[in-house]
């Protein structure tokens, strides 16, 4: 279904009606991670969304800074209405009265549709994100199968891509020990656990290329400066369609994590946020971010009317999703800081 489609779907009537003249200076400020990833929201959500309400939509960038949302509400010169957040930084600042709860009521959405909104007060859900292992199909026929191959040097000599953060890596590492995928979380939650974890990440450490950018990833593969690589599989799907590159992602142990909207405590306009909220949730309007880029829809209701010819390189779809580990954002929330600080001391060594 086009973006126009879309339009005309997945709302009550009042909502997707065009604003009254007077409110033809209505904007919203909606600030998102940039790149890729912001290009496909504006083809699926927001010139959508401003067709059908006539609502404008105004956008900024940012890398994730949550202290840039602290430092906005603490001081009561919000200017962002809506941010896409990722779900530990959500709950976190959602804990700390920075973010608005989100009632459901208002979004004629069914909450219990949408995968991960358990637990998750103060945002909706959106696109399951997903970070995984890749490697060039010309540079290396037979590739990884599994996450124990990461750490085979002997079976796969050569540098690896790795995301400069202990998220993935510790995952990761702890699956390569032998934990079951089960319980993971659980065995990361105990200082022994994050010894283990440690520990296995010191036989590879030497041979790590560290990336900090989404971007890095793919010029790692192409420029043959790594023989696989952590990345984010939209780009990598990206580079694949729109770069002719012939890069494989190794699904086993992919990481799904998702990110969603949410409201700055104390941000105007937040009737037109929630409008705008319910037509990004919308399942055509989730299908058509597809479109666009392979994220897994939030909306499960969008899931039976993805393009066979994309499920494949969803994130969420069933083989993966087998194979894949859901990450646990209530550890990342509460453990974050003090894994971030140990992993920081462990690359000073």
């Amino acid at each position: 279904m086009r973006a126009s489609a879309v339009a005309l779907t997945g709302l009550t009537l009042g909502m997707l009606a065009p604003m009254n003249p007077a409110f033809a200076g209505d904007q919203l400020t909606i600030t998102s991670w940039g790149g890729a990833y912001q290009t496909t929201q504006r083809k699926a959500y927001f010139e959508p969304f401003t067709k059908a309400t006539g609502i404008k939509i105004t956008e900024d960038e940012y890398n994730g800074e949550t202290t840039k949302i602290r430092a906005m509400v603490e001081s009561k010169t919000v200017s962002w209405n809506l941010v896409d957040i990722g779900e530990s930084d959500a709950i976190r600042l959602c804990d700390a009265g920075i973010l608005e709860p989100i009632d459901w009521s208002k979004l004629g959405l069914d909450r219990a549709k949408f995968r991960g909104a358990d637990g998750y007060d103060c945002g909706v859900p959106m696109q399951f994100t997903s970070i995984v292992i890749v490697y060039d199909k010309d540079k290396l026929a037979n590739g990884p199968k599994t996450i124990s191959d990461l750490f085979d040097l002997q079976k796969f000599p050569g540098k690896r891509g790795l995301l400069k953060d202990p998220y993935s890596n510790l995952e990761w590492a702890l699956m390569a020990d032998g934990v079951a995928v089960k319980d993971i979380y659980k065995v990361l939650n105990t200082p022994e656990g994050v010894d283990r974890a440690f520990k296995k990440l010191d036989t590879i450490k030497k041979d790590v290329v560290w990336w900090t950018a989404g971007a890095q990833p793919p010029q790692l593969l192409a420029d043959g400066q790594v023989v696989m690589t952590a990345a984010y599989s939209g780009r990598i799907s990206d580079a694949v369609k729109n770069s002719g590159k012939h890069f494989e992602i190794m699904w086993d142990g992919v990481l799904l994590s998702f990110t969603g909207w949410a409201i700055p405590k104390g941000a105007s306009r937040q009737d037109d946020a929630y409008k705008f909220i319910a037509f990004a949730g919308s399942p055509q309007a989730q299908v058509e971010f597809t479109r666009y880029m392979p994220y897994g829809p939030a909306n499960q209701d969008a899931m039976p009317l993805i393009d066979p010819a994309i499920m494949p390189q969803l994130p969420t779809a069933p083989d993966h999703d087998r194979v894949g580990l859901k990450v646990d954002s209530k550890v990342w929330a509460d453990k974050g800081t003090e894994l971030r600080q140990r992993f920081t001391a462990w690359l000073a060594k």
